[in-house]
């Protein structure tokens, strides 16, 4: 999703002006709602010997995002806040390499929604399981099912989305 008023490729190239190109091998994501700008870069893979096991490249790779993380605090912090107070919402940070993939202090936004009867059933038979803590935890908890078993349909809609604003852009003002 973009942010209101400001296009992705714009945020994009925006924080990639800011950016030291020295932190990530290639320009960074940048991803945005209305609340948040999240910021993620690929940093170069570590050397591994042949027979190095899952676990190991696991271990050396969050070894690598906690030490870039470590590295750039100051950095960051600063890149942050001017675009916080450019743009009007939170910058989140994150650090792909290899197959781990770390995000920053991102934020949990609370939000609220209106169920019938039913609907808040299904939440209490979650939270009666223990698979949720609470009606707004197994929320989430459905939310990240749906993220993860209906990617590509969702990614579709997120497409068409995009299609529909530039149609929008094209009609009366």
């Amino acid at each position: 999703m973009t942010t209101p008023g400001k296009p992705t490729h714009d945020l994009e190239r925006w924080f990639g002006h800011r950016i030291p190109t020295e932190w990530f091998t290639v320009t960074p994501y940048v991803r945005a709602d209305r609340d948040e700008i999240l910021v993620i870069g690929e940093l170069p893979q570590p050397v591994f010997p042949a027979r190095a096991r899952d676990h190991e490249r696991a271990l050396a790779e969050a070894a690598l995002i906690e030490d870039f993380r470590a590295g750039t605090r100051d950095e960051r912090v600063r890149i942050a806040a001017e675009g916080e107070h450019l743009f009007g919402r939170s910058v989140s940070w994150g650090a792909i390499c290899g197959g781990t993939t770390e995000l920053f202090t991102t934020l949990s936004v609370p939000v609220m929604t209106r169920l019938r009867m039913g609907e808040r059933g299904i939440l209490d038979t979650l939270v009666e399981a223990g698979v949720a803590r609470s009606r707004s935890d197994a929320l989430a908890w459905c939310v990240r099912l749906v993220a993860r078993h209906e990617k590509d349909w969702i990614t579709e809609l997120q497409q068409a989305l995009v299609q529909v604003k530039q149609v929008k852009s094209k009609g009366p003002n």
